[in-house]
């Protein structure tokens, strides 16, 4: 849907109201005991990087270090300063924690994030990732709302109540979610600081005036009762929460954020889903400071990405609840692979995202992305994994909930991917790096047409092409195939000249090719 028209029905149907420096959802009033798996106390934390996040100076594909030369001199960070973590990829040398954490097997990689056709608009992207849409569908609903309302069809009516007394989910900001989206309302309800609640003040005696806007006013007034009935609950998690860690900075906003959710948690809040961000990605200019790549916007960003996370994880271990919370971290695209003149970057196609927390399945997904020695001007980081995927994986894992109840909330090809094991012992999925198709084309360059060489193990395949902006430009091949070697032309007449990827996929697994037309 049009941004405008997300926002507006955001704001008419979650009312979003100022109570002493915490502005809350009018509808944001669902509160639960439970939630998707029963008595389950599991809670999932999102951290968005509003901007844009350059995934290729987050991860780096160390060994496509040369051609990343080429390709972003100005903003090169020199290959001694990167923070390994195997003999091809490296973090930023700023990240020490998210090291920290992968080494402890706490966090897990998926490279290449994106969805086809990206649109490289901040607002229309930033809709497609809370929607959880296609770029060519236009929902007024949040992909977790969207889950909510099949679990509460009738919220925000009796809402809260004895048994649900809780926010169904909470935004540590200023405004609520659209990830919580839903028919009815936004079941995100939002706060800035918990130790700063008052209530709001109420008609008196609910008399409103009459005529064509007194229902809209009646609506208000109920509004304003339940979120009122949330500050004793919220006060009472706050006054009994506790923050153990010393590693949370003053200094470092979200790490702020991420020290309330660890205090409300502990402090017996039973809602599920937390939701806060971190500003400041879209890095085209002085996004790194040439004199010492290492410095600048992007590398402060990450370093405060980095340390947030890494006390928070922390603090959780040191109050027990590390069994308890995983974490996931999404921006609505990458950036390009050239830098600019300005020592910055300017709106591409997949990055990677983090997945963290004491029960992730920890690894790298993917392959680390091809750089190649002469990249087109406007080329991004090919898609390799769709975010839906990533989206639907978490709910799989994380609260239980069944493949095809996911596969019912998104309209794309889904791919499971392990991200949680339950905390039953962590098992590396880095043999998901592997490539399961062994999967080739030739000629490359070509001219009119190529051939996919590949191989199935008897089940269904997709294979897409793809332009440099990240458009899906034909469905080659959707169908099951029998087990074997298989090798397929394709003509490509009437297409420019130009760089194309090939993406193959099955129900678990991708690999992405990058062909040249000449």
């Amino acid at each position: 849907m049009k941004r405008r028209n997300f926002l507006k029905a955001s704001s008419l149907l979650s009312v979003p109201s100022l109570i002493g420096g915490v502005q809350v959802s009018s509808l944001a009033t669902g509160a639960l005991s439970s939630f998707v798996n029963g008595d389950s106390d599991r809670v999932l934390v999102l951290i968005q990087l509003n901007g844009g996040n350059d995934g290729l100076n987050m991860v780096v594909p160390v060994d496509q270090y040369a051609n990343l030369a080429l390709a972003r001199p100005n903003i090169l960070l020199p290959e001694s300063s990167l923070l390994s973590l195997n003999t091809e990829t490296a973090l930023h040398p700023t990240m020490s924690g998210i090291k920290n954490l992968f080494e402890e097997e706490q966090c897990k990689i998926i490279q290449s994030v994106s969805y086809p056709n990206q649109n490289r608009s901040h607002f229309r992207s930033s809709d497609i990732w809370h929607s959880g849409s296609g770029s060519d569908e236009f929902l007024t609903t949040g992909w977790l709302g969207r889950y909510f309302d099949t679990q509460f069809p009738s919220y925000p009516e009796l809402y809260p109540n004895e048994e649900c007394t809780d926010p169904f989910a909470m935004t540590i900001g200023s405004v609520v979610s659209e990830t919580c989206q839903g028919i009815g309302g936004n079941f995100s309800m939002a706060i800035v600081d918990p130790e700063n609640l008052s209530p709001l003040a109420a008609p008196l005696n609910n008399e409103l005036a009459q005529g064509c806007g007194a229902g809209r006013l009646s609506f208000v007034a109920k509004a304003i009762e339940q979120t009122n009935e949330y500050t004793d609950v919220l006060q009472a998690a706050d006054s009994l929460g506790n923050n153990m860690s010393s590693l949370y900075q003053d200094d470092n906003d979200l790490a702020t954020k991420l020290k309330t959710v660890a205090k409300l948690i502990s402090g017996g809040l039973k809602t599920k889903v937390y939701v806060v961000s971190l500003g400041g990605f879209d890095t085209h200019a002085f996004q790194a400071n040439e004199t010492d790549p290492t410095t600048g916007i992007h590398a402060t960003l990450l370093q405060t990405l980095s340390d947030a996370i890494y006390a928070f994880q922390d603090d959780l271990k040191l109050l027990g609840l590390e069994e308890r919370v995983i974490g996931m971290t999404y921006s609505e695209f990458g950036r390009r692979i050239r830098s600019n003149a300005s020592a910055g970057t300017d709106h591409g196609t997949a990055a990677p995202l983090f997945l963290f927390g004491n029960c992730i399945n920890h690894g790298i997904v993917g392959d680390n992305p091809e750089i190649p020695e002469n990249p087109e001007q406007n080329e991004g980081v090919p898609m390799q994994v769709d975010f839906r995927s990533v989206y639907g994986s978490v709910l799989m894992d994380w609260f239980d909930v069944a493949q095809e109840d996911v596969e019912s909330l998104f309209s794309h090809d889904f791919q499971y991917i392990p991200v949680a094991d339950n905390c039953s012992g962590t098992t590396s999925t880095s043999d998901l790096t592997k490539d399961p198709f062994d999967l080739r084309a030739f000629p490359n360059p070509f001219s009119s047409g190529f051939t996919t060489s590949f191989y199935s193990q008897g089940e269904w395949l997709k294979i897409s092409l793809f332009n440099s902006l990240g458009a899906e430009l034909k469905v080659l091949l959707n169908k099951s195939l029998p087990e074997g070697i298989h090798e397929l032309p394709f003509q490509l007449n009437g297409y420019p000249a130009g760089a194309y990827f090939v993406r193959i996929q099955n129900a678990t697994n991708q690999k992405t090719l990058r062909l040249m037309k000449v």
